[in-house]
């Protein structure tokens, strides 16, 4: 035992880690500092870095508060915070292997051996005959003959007592149990990229569910007040047509124009109830648990100043999904120093000691002490086909892994300078179409005073109102467009998951 344990500073001091030393891959040049493309063209935006909890522009506290709520009970989030803890398990399974292998054992036994069994036993027979000649004054002769009796066999009973400990310890001569931590450990810290993926997209489709609500809400009041409109128009038409100043067309034409409108209404409704089952979703809650705040809300949230965008490399250190890919590679890089570390031959370090005796009470003696130690080296030399085999696939899935985290960087950019101008082009066009709208409204007007004047046709009425009912229409969808397109670009700024609170079941309310 004296002289194994001397052995393992030389093991100590000779092993070495097989297998590539992993190196965080460079970016595209705009990924390291430069500013975005769109950002000296889109309107709206400054380089001022994003803030952690982006939602908080709105300076709304519904969706605040609903935002929170989806981070700390949303199903998604759980499963990616199950998925991180059963990493961290695997991680911990792989540091145990650098500790011995213990085990203690105890045992009594009572057995009986029959000689029989030993080879002892048996039945003999013997015969014998003598002849003796002498000269003197006599001489004799003698035989005798005589049968051997049979051996009886025996049984012995006895106890055996048994007290042991056994221990293994694996040398890591050539870093596999070393490569098996750095991969369990990347694949903890993409785990947990995932988990921060996993918010960001909760916290962005919780706040579009919500806006979405709430623009549809917006969209069927403005369509309830086109209507309130148009009705007073076709009551006006009517009125004329009685008193013989207009004719059966011009009341159907008014009536058309009413119904379409109305048409818009249901399908506007639809979609503001499914927004409001989304959230109750998101947020860990039964869908027919609608949100009160969001049921009652009729503007969607906007943000008013202009939106803090930072630059390529903030957006690279911050996207989740960036990270985790970076993270996967490292593990990849790790497993193949492991498949290369079953080239080579595993030396294992055995030893026991242990108690025994046929008595109880000779148990504890010195006499009782038995022990045995040594090393196991076992060697799949020279047939090493399937470990090289195995490295060869270890490399093929390192390389995979280098090109999803060069698609991931890219499409992180191209997603954000996508979002740029999309939110760029939807801010121009809300302007164009407010303008629209405040001239249509103005032509309305003045054309409804030219009518019940008779100086403008009924045909001129009912095209300034079609008009007006047009621009309100594509003002109000514009605006569900810009809070959109806001929350598409925070969404692939990838903020919103530092300081999440933990994810948490929520328990279901009983109704009564």
């Amino acid at each position: 035992m004296k002289r194994i344990l001397s052995v393992l500073p030389a093991f100590a001091l000779s092993a070495c880690v097989v297998g590539p030393n992993y190196v965080k891959p460079s970016t595209p040049v705009p990924a390291e500092g430069g500013a975005f493309a769109e950002a000296g063209i889109g309107k709206g935006i400054t380089p001022t870095p994003l803030p952690d909890h982006w939602w908080r522009l709105y300076n709304d506290p519904v969706v605040d508060r609903l935002v929170t709520d989806a981070l700390a009970h949303n199903t998604d989030v759980r499963v990616a915070a199950g998925n991180l803890e059963r990493a961290r398990a695997v991680l911990d399974e792989q540091r145990g292997a650098r500790l011995p292998t213990t085990g203690p054992n105890a045992s009594f036994t009572r057995a009986q051996i029959n000689t029989a069994s030993l080879g002892f036993g048996g039945a003999g027979t013997g015969a014998g005959t003598g002849t003796g000649t002498g000269t003197g004054t006599g001489t004799g002769t003698g035989t005798g003959t005589g049968t051997g009796g049979a051996v009886t066999p025996q049984s012995f009973v006895f106890n055996s007592f048994k007290l042991g400990f056994d221990a293994s310890y694996e040398v890591d001569l050539f870093g596999g149990i070393t490569r098996a931590i750095e991969a369990a450990r990347g694949d903890v810290q993409a785990a947990q990229a995932q988990l921060d993926a996993s918010r960001v997209s909760v916290a962005a489709e919780t706040a579009r569910a919500y806006a979405t609500a709430c623009s549809n809400a917006q969209q069927r009041g403005v369509a309830e007040e086109t209507v309130k409109l148009q009705q007073r128009t076709l009551g006006l038409t009517n009125t004329l047509f009685t008193a013989g100043r207009g004719t059966r067309r011009d009341v159907d034409r008014a009536d058309v124009l009413l119904a379409q409108t109305q048409a818009t209404i249901p399908g506007f409704e639809a979609e503001r109830r499914a927004s409001l089952y989304a959230l109750a979703v998101l947020t860990g809650l039964p869908p027919e648990q609608i949100d009160a705040a969001a049921n009652a809300c009729r503007t969607p949230p906007t943000v008013r100043d202009v939106l803090p965008i930072g630059d390529g490399a903030a957006l690279i250190r911050r996207r989740p999904d960036v990270r985790q890919a970076e993270r996967t590679l490292a593990a990849d890089t790790a497993r193949i120093g492991i498949a290369t570390a079953e080239l080579y031959p595993k030396i294992s370090l055995l030893g026991s000691i242990g108690l025994n005796a046929q008595r109880g009470s000779q148990l504890f003696k010195s006499s009782a002490v038995t022990y045995s130690a040594g090393p196991l080296i076992s060697w799949s030399f020279p047939n090493q086909t399937i470990a090289r085999a195995r490295i060869r696939q270890a490399r093929a899935g390192a390389d995979a892994s280098l090109a999803t985290f060069d698609g991931r960087v890219l499409t992180a950019l191209q997603e954000v300078e996508q979002a740029l101008a999309r939110y760029s082009g939807a801010l121009d066009r809300n302007a164009a179409l407010r303008r629209a709208e405040a001239s249509s409204s103005a032509a309305a007007k003045l054309s409804q005073l030219r009518f019940n004047y008779g100086a403008d046709s009924f045909l001129l009425l009912i095209q300034a109102e079609r008009d007006r009912a047009d621009a309100r229409a594509a003002l109000a969808q514009s605006d569900a467009a810009v809070a959109d397109a806001q929350i598409s670009l925070f969404k692939a700024l990838g903020g919103g998951w530092e300081d999440a609170p933990a994810p948490v079941r929520r328990e279901p309310v009983v109704q009564p």
